[in-house]
């Protein structure tokens, strides 16, 4: 857990020149600083969306341990920020800044559910329904009431979306991978 937790909380330290150094910024990444894809998830915008994230963190590695043990929280985390940088960039052209890793918090929310879900958990199902209806509400409505007053600043919603995205397409991909080896193995037993 603290793969995730101590950089976010050493960069907090570093305040708003490790912001502006570290965010996501659209011009500086068309010029050439392609590690803000990834960077801008990990700098916030203060100690109270720090906090939220972290606090968001946390309950999301309690409630998934056991199905993303050891390395796999914070990989899931690492892929997810880039999957949110890419999303924005491709996708929102008109953003020109974000922070946070709230984004890639929503690549292991759906990943987790996506794995309880297999498993035929009820769990996962109410946990992908959370999601997809807190989804649907930011891109419809703006963002959830209180996140705005919490994170100081403007919340940006397609950002969850990308993480989204990106957790349900690496789980699909994975299981596609591993039904296709199975198939395949299968078919071709070893003698």
């Amino acid at each position: 857990m603290l793969v995730i937790v101590l950089p976010c909380v050493l960069l907090a330290f570093g305040g708003e020149a490790a912001r502006a150094g570290l965010q996501y910024d659209r011009v500086a990444i068309l010029d050439g600083q392609i590690w803000r894809l990834f960077t801008g998830n990990w700098v916030h915008l203060g100690w109270g969306h720090l906090a939220e994230d972290m606090a968001g963190y946390v309950l999301l590695w309690l409630l998934f341990e056991q199905e993303l043990p050891g390395w796999r929280c914070p990989v899931l985390i690492t892929v997810g920020a880039i999957g949110v940088g890419l999303g924005l960039l491709l996708g929102d052209p008109e953003l020109r800044w974000y922070v946070g890793i709230s984004g890639a918090l929503n690549t292991l929310w759906m990943a987790g559910a996506m794995l309880l879900m297999t498993k035929r958990d009820w769990l996962g199902w109410v946990l992908a329904l959370f999601l997809v209806l807190k989804l649907v509400y930011e891109q419809s409505l703006g963002p959830l009431p209180w996140s705005v007053a919490t994170t100081g600043g403007p919340v940006v919603v397609d950002a969850h979306l990308w993480g989204a995205l990106t957790g349900a397409t690496l789980v699909a991909g994975v299981l596609l991978g591993s039904r296709w080896k199975h198939r395949r193995d299968s078919a071709n037993p070893q003698v």
